[in-house]
């Protein structure tokens, strides 16, 4: 791909769509990794795995990760599910993390997790009611 071309891409994108098509990328990752490689520690996950097994969680990591993929090419303000969606899944995985660690006391680190997912989530809160900037003109060099 030329320098043009990804200059041109990125201008489509946006910012907003570049962080949702961050967000996505890695939300489809970390799904697919709990189901092909799920982790050996579980114990912060107790409650999660009472609800779903951890390859239902993967499939809906993935499944967020699509939807802010798709969602990161529509125009601003039209983006919010993709936003959303991250949040959403970080969430309950966050609140997993944090409940395990205080008060059940299951997991001692699990207050490390809980505040990677809940920044990781809280981004897009932030995010989603960013203004895309206006995009720079190009004026003509100054003759001096």
């Amino acid at each position: 791909m030329s320098a043009a071309a990804a200059r041109r891409l990125g201008q489509q994108l946006g910012r907003r769509g570049a962080l949702l098509t961050l967000k996505g990328a890695i939300a489809v990752l970390y799904g697919y990794g709990q189901i092909v490689q799920p982790p050996q520690q579980q114990s912060g996950l107790s409650l999660l795995l009472r609800w779903m097994p951890l390859d239902a969680w993967g499939a809906l990591w993935m499944a967020a990760g699509v939807v802010a993929l798709v969602c990161a090419w529509l125009p601003p303000r039209r983006d919010w599910p993709g936003f959303l969606a991250v949040w959403a899944i970080t969430a309950p995985w966050s609140m997993a993390y944090l409940v395990a660690w205080w008060p059940l006391e299951h997991y001692p680190r699990g207050w490390v997790p809980a505040a990677i997912f809940g920044a990781f989530g809280a981004v897009c809160l932030v995010a989603i009611g960013w203004d895309e900037p206006p995009r720079a003109r190009s004026e003509p060099p100054s003759e001096n």
